[in-house]
């Protein structure tokens, strides 16, 4: 293929790429690729890292207006896993999250801007039934790329740090030195593939 050729169908494909946040879509969040994780000190000698695999909810992007975007996800508090049982059980009791009582984790924004690394995600989080605002630090949205059946798909890193005692999620022994047996920091990472289904055309039989 010519150089010129070459030049002109990368072009033609940024463009199409381009073209799919141009205007406002929904996308879903795909259940299979995303993950919250979570990173907390144990005794302020070790990190205990921990995540939840049962993530699901939508996003809008608007490439022409930011105040058109937004974001809601569910997570299923039950779906904890720090890959020791015996500590995931006391997890999911009263002490911490309270899975009987509370059993999902919702977010839902209520601004979205543009920063240097990405994007800033300012929203409510809802956790053990109390509701808080949580700014997340996203990642740049890569250009949508199709997978083998035709959906488009994008994803990003959001990160961010809250303190579990703001959310009623008070736990907490003192160790020798006096220092805490769990840190009340918590960094938040997550990973969120999207995806979108290519339109329907409509039957001209049917109009």
């Amino acid at each position: 293929m010519k150089p010129s050729r070459i030049v002109m169908f990368s072009a033609i494909h940024l463009l199409q790429q381009s073209a799919a946040f141009a205007a406002s879509a929904e996308w879903k969040i795909d259940p299979m690729h995303t993950g919250a994780h979570f990173t907390v000190k144990h005794m302020m000698l070790s990190n205990v890292r921990g995540d939840f695999s049962k993530v699901s909810g939508t996003a809008t992007y608007d490439g022409k207006s930011l105040a058109n975007s937004s974001v809601s996800a569910v997570i299923d508090a039950s779906s904890v896993n720090t890959n020791e049982a015996q500590r995931d059980q006391h997890l999911k009791s009263p002490d911490f999250f309270d899975v009987a009582k509370y059993p999902t984790i919702t977010f839902k924004s209520t601004q979205v801007e543009t920063v240097p690394e990405g994007f800033k995600i300012t929203g409510d989080l809802t956790l053990h039934g109390v509701t808080k605002p949580v700014t997340l630090t996203a990642e740049a949205l890569p250009p949508a790329i199709k997978d083998p059946h035709g959906n488009l798909r994008t994803g990003t890193e959001a990160t961010a740090k809250i303190n579990r005692k703001d959310f009623g999620i008070a736990f907490d022994k003192n160790i020798d030195n006096g220092g805490a047996l769990v840190g009340d920091d918590v960094d938040i990472t997550i990973d969120v593939e999207l995806v979108q289904k290519p339109a329907t055309a409509v039957s001209k039989s049917t109009l």
